[in-house]
């Protein structure tokens, strides 16, 4: 018989502390689990919000008993009755110094033995969690990470409309513009053989947005990319993105370390310093080898260039003879971990991102040096060498040359973290964050042999590149931003184009005529034409911020339910395949390599 008919929960599991004792409550939950002892009988019931223990004893009424007997983990119960305080404390959980004391229970739904149990850190196979994501989404660890992405989200649009921030829709079903990323299409059942695109980001409603007069806008946006995943991406993501008008560079990054303050203080309670350190893109690029620098940790790069240019080490001088460089990490006090295995090791991850080789040399505490090149210089030499790295006993000197500088710098970015990672030096406790600005406007693209957009094309170069837009791409910076923290881009952005000649030029500079860039970008420049006031904006990443303010390996972690590496959602088992009466419908032909 159903004693609770009618019945409602009135608190929530982990809300319960000392001061309720006495009070006569409702909970519902799942069974995490149960606990036989003959006369006595507790249940564990778990909600979003913690654990309580439900209490059963030889004066509860036979019927609930055996309802609390034949309990199983994650069954669903809604249990009426005292809170009491318990006799056997547990301080490792919120309401550990109370029970409840159940005089009615109801069953609401049994459950069978689930593919793996609900515990916190559970070891079983990230791809069967993810196949049973509901299931997965009951652990502890994961709704805390998605109840902390639902107040950061909070606090954002919060904070933004604190700023007089106008959050505005933009659409979903846009113009396909194939830039940079590929495009997610979705073909039209009413305009058969036309396509629209998912957005890649709101970038041109926003400017639009500007030009329509709203001042500044935000938006918690949807966004798709159709490109490989990583450990930090997805084909879709969510983006806190934001435009303002009458602005210049100072104000939009005012306003991206104000957010910043701000939700770190509110969602984790960790200061961010009153100011961000910048660094131009050259700068960090020969510093850290690196637009993304992970500042946590030191070793940063130094050019040996100038040291090594008539060294007896071929390698050396025919990489600065090419119009390369020659530059190395020191790794301190790396002798005992950086052996010559390692070495090795860091040898072929050097040469399987672009490098030639790896020279390195090794210096015992005694000051002996192996090395391998150490043959073909002589000791003022390697001295030299070592003063300029500013290596000492105990210390791992690792140098990478080529003809190409930009690999040189690459490789050292990418090899100075694995050997952080090795050398476990990395300050995971911090949170380092550091603007990079003037990057290139140009960047040259090996595969078409042309120059292209380095951010999108609506960039606006600085003032004083101007003059020299056609002349000297190389040289030409742009007014961007990126937000990095510990070595991942949080937000991207920059100060837009407005003068339509302008944009236009630019269109013509990376390869698009006036009919293509029309097509594309009509709408856009054709609304410059009736007053578009200055204006700039970012957007950051939401997926990356939440991942790195819980510290999460990866974006599944912070991602209701995200998809996996080859793009797939194995809980749904998407994409899968449309009938032909869809396919007809849409008037399209699917045609898929015949099989040999």
């Amino acid at each position: 018989m159903d004693t609770m008919t009618g019945k409602k929960r009135t608190d929530y599991c982990g809300t319960f502390t000392s001061a309720d004792i006495g009070r006569k409550v409702t909970v519902a939950g799942w069974v995490q689990r149960q606990r036989d002892l003959g006369a006595l009988i507790f249940i564990d019931l778990r909600d979003r919000t913690g654990i309580v223990q439900l209490a059963f004893d030889d004066t509860t009424d036979k019927e609930i008993f055996e309802k609390a007997f034949s309990a199983r983990s994650e069954f669903v119960l809604m249990a009426s009755g005292t809170v009491r305080e318990r006799s056997s404390k547990n301080m490792d959980i919120p309401t550990g110094e109370i029970e409840i004391f159940v005089d009615d229970l109801r069953v609401l739904a049994k459950s069978e033995t689930t593919p793996f149990e609900i515990v916190e850190n559970c070891a079983t196979s990230e791809l069967t969690r993810l196949k049973y994501r509901y299931l997965d989404l009951r652990r502890p660890d994961l709704q805390k990470n998605i109840l902390m992405r639902h107040k950061i989200t909070k606090i954002t649009r919060d904070y933004f409309d604190e700023n007089g921030f106008i959050e505005i829709e933009t659409p979903m079903l846009i113009k396909s513009t194939p830039e940079g990323a590929r495009d997610f299409l979705v073909p039209s059942r009413i305009h058969k053989g036309t396509f629209y695109a998912l957005p890649q980001s709101p970038q041109l409603y926003k400017q639009l947005s500007m030009v329509a007069g709203f001042d500044r806008y935000m938006q918690i946006a949807r966004c798709f990319r159709d490109e490989d995943l990583r450990a930090d991406r997805q084909p879709e993501f969510t983006q806190i993105d934001f435009e303002m008008s009458f602005v210049d560079m100072e104000d939009v990054l005012s306003i991206g370390e104000g957010y910043i303050k701000r939700v770190f203080k509110e969602a984790i309670d960790v200061e961010i310093g009153d100011y961000i350190p910048r660094l131009t893109y050259k700068e960090a690029m020969e510093k850290y080898g690196s637009d993304k620098p992970d500042t946590r940790f030191e070793m940063e790069l130094v050019d040996l260039s100038e040291t090594v240019k008539n060294c007896g080490f071929g390698v050396f001088t025919s990489a600065i003879e090419g119009g390369g460089s020659v530059r190395a990490i020191t790794a301190k006090n790396a002798f005992g971990v950086l052996t010559r295995k390692e070495v090795d090791k860091l040898t072929e991850f050097v040469r399987g991102i672009g490098a030639k080789g790896l020279a390195w040399a090794r210096i015992a505490e005694d000051g002996t040096i192996a090395s391998s090149f150490a043959k073909f210089m002589t000791e003022d030499e390697m001295n030299a060498i070592k003063e300029k790295c500013g290596a000492e006993n105990g210390d791992v000197i690792l140098i990478v040359g080529d003809t190409k500088n930009s690999i040189v710098l690459s490789v050292l970015g990418a090899l100075r973290c694995e050997v952080a990672k090795k050398l476990d030096i990395i300050d995971k406790s911090k949170f380092n964050l550091l603007w990079i600005i003037e990057f290139p406007f140009f960047d040259w693209d090996e595969d078409s042999q042309t120059w292209v957009a380095m951010h999108h094309p609506f960039t606006s170069p600085m003032d004083e590149c101007l003059d020299y837009l056609e002349t000297d791409k190389a040289n030409v910076r742009a007014k961007a931003y990126d937000l990095v923290l510990n070595g991942i881009e949080l937000s991207s952005g920059s100060i837009r184009i407005t003068d339509p000649e302008l944009q236009n030029r630019m269109f013509r500079l990376l390869g698009l005529s006036e009919e293509e860039s029309h097509a594309k970008f009509g709408y856009l420049t054709d609304a410059f034409k009736y007053g578009a006031p200055p204006h700039g904006g970012m957007g950051i990443g939401l997926d990356r911020l939440v991942m790195q303010m819980l510290k999460c390996e990866t974006l599944r972690d912070v991602i209701a339910y995200p998809k996996v590496q080859n793009a797939s959602e194995p809980m749904t088992d998407c994409p899968s395949v449309i009938d032909t009466e869809q396919l007809d419908e849409l008037a399209i032909k699917v045609n898929l390599p015949v099989e040999e």
